[in-house]
């Protein structure tokens, strides 16, 4: 039992959590909030925090981002469990879940570009990209087998009407501003997402896929991550129940901004962690920094 602000809440297992970064390039600021604040909740709930590496993306994934990960890590001051689960080493893993999807006969393939996409959406996701408009949840199956035999650029879509009648209404449980808060009750939204993408030619997955089965195969119980990936918790909750895995806590923490009040993030080029350490920044400076 841990007491906590709210009243007493029951635990009889092992907290486990996890941080889960893409090695498509180097680590920043908003990055080690939140490991950070993953390990610190670790630390507060007597649990564990795993490292894992998302690298579905081939392409863009680098070993040497792989290791500047860890280096930048270990130089925070924290450390983890081995072996570290690598996302590219479980494929099969991901084709099995989806297979499982595929039987419940919530699968269709999808043939549309972005394009295509943007020029037949009148709406947007939570994310603000162009809302999928179903163009292919129809396609007669002799023109859909025809497509994929002559090589078509694929994709894999959930049917979320479907989907959502087989679920009814979805909930999930949310601790915060701390992890020894009581919890409140969600309720999830999926269907404000659309037929989302499962996977795709030549990676047989999605983020959303790989991440609710690494989860249960992890054992992960609290789900840390910033309140920009609130709204994907949604389809998190309708994949947990359409493969019968459970669903854990989640805890959403604050963003770092920039000084234009923005996101820090790889692709806008925010400062790294190790042009932090080289310009003399010290861990300390950095927990300082980020309130811990």
């Amino acid at each position: 039992m841990l007491e906590t602000p709210g009243g007493i809440l029951a635990v009889s297992f092992q907290p486990i959590l996890r941080f889960a970064p893409s090695p498509n390039g180097p680590l920043h600021l908003g990055h080690a909030y939140s490991a950070l604040f993953t390990w610190q909740a670790a630390t507060l709930l007597g649990g564990v925090a795993l490292l894992r590496i998302e690298d579905i993306d081939i392409d863009r994934s680098k070993p040497e981002f792989d290791a500047a990960i860890q280096a930048d890590l270990a130089w925070l001051g924290l450390d983890w469990p081995e072996p570290v689960m690598r996302q590219s080493q479980r494929f099969p893993a991901y084709e099995q879940a989806a297979n499982a999807l595929r039987r419940l006969d919530i699968v269709y393939p999808c043939f549309c570009s972005r394009a295509d996409i943007a020029a037949r959406s009148s709406a947007g996701d939570p994310d603000g990209a162009p809302l999928y408009p179903g163009t292919c949840r129809h396609l007669p199956a002799d023109e859909a087998e025809t497509r994929l035999a002559r090589g078509d650029a694929v994709q894999y879509r959930l049917d979320m009407g479907k989907a959502t009648a087989m679920t009814g209404s979805l909930t999930y449980s949310v601790i915060g501003p701390t992890v020894l808060d009581r919890p409140q009750i969600r309720y999830a939204r999926p269907e404000r997402w659309g037929d989302f993408v499962l996977q795709r030619k030549g990676t047989p997955t999605s983020y959303h896929l790989s991440v609710v089965v690494d989860d249960a195969a992890q054992h992960i119980t609290h789900v840390t991550r910033g309140r920009d990936m609130e709204a994907s918790t949604d389809i998190h909750v309708l994949l947990q129940f359409l493969l019968n895995l459970d669903t854990p806590y989640y805890s959403f923490h604050r963003l770092i901004l920039d000084a234009e009040g923005r996101k820090l993030s790889k692709s806008k080029g925010s400062p790294s962690l190790a042009s932090l350490r080289d310009a003399g920044w010290t861990p300390q400076d950095v927990r300082t920094y980020l309130g811990f």
